[in-house]
């Protein structure tokens, strides 16, 4: 299970440290896609290929099936760390997620997500996510 919040920076070959205890359950090498709300998603090879498995479930007549696949596979690449920890970030997923210099690796159970750090501030602001509201609302699915 991935927890944590980590702030990083790019170096000047656009590769960022992955957090230690991160790396740990990501293994050597993971995929890398986009994710929903500007950010990169990175899943363990096994998690990936549980996804993979349940979207070639889905129906292919569905436009909005079709669409997701395009989108979320197109966008995904095989990484490895290297031996400094780092991993680069390619630029189609750098762009997509407007990552330019601080980056914020998060743990999301799952998956790691990867922020630009000033999208994360921005989307964890007090007007944005009502963390009590939401916790309300999912009460029967989570709790």
């Amino acid at each position: 299970m991935f927890t944590g919040e980590y702030l990083h920076t790019l170096d000047q070959k656009n590769r960022v440290i992955i957090p230690a205890r991160l790396r740990e359950g990501l293994g050597d090498s993971f995929m890398i896609t986009r994710g929903l709300d500007r950010c990169i998603f990175v899943y363990h090879l096994n998690e990936w290929e549980r996804i993979e498995q349940k979207v070639k479930e889905l129906p292919l007549t569905r436009r909005d099936v079709r669409a997701f696949t395009r989108y979320f596979f197109s966008g995904a690449a095989e990484m490895e760390i290297d031996r400094q920890g780092r991993v680069l970030i390619p630029p189609g997923l750098r762009e997509y997620a407007g990552i330019e210099k601080e980056v914020m690796i998060i743990g999301v159970s799952n998956r790691v997500e990867v922020w630009s750090a000033e999208a994360w501030k921005e989307y964890t602001s007090a007007e944005n996510l009502n963390f009590e509201a939401a916790a309300e609302e999912l009460a029967d699915l989570v709790f």
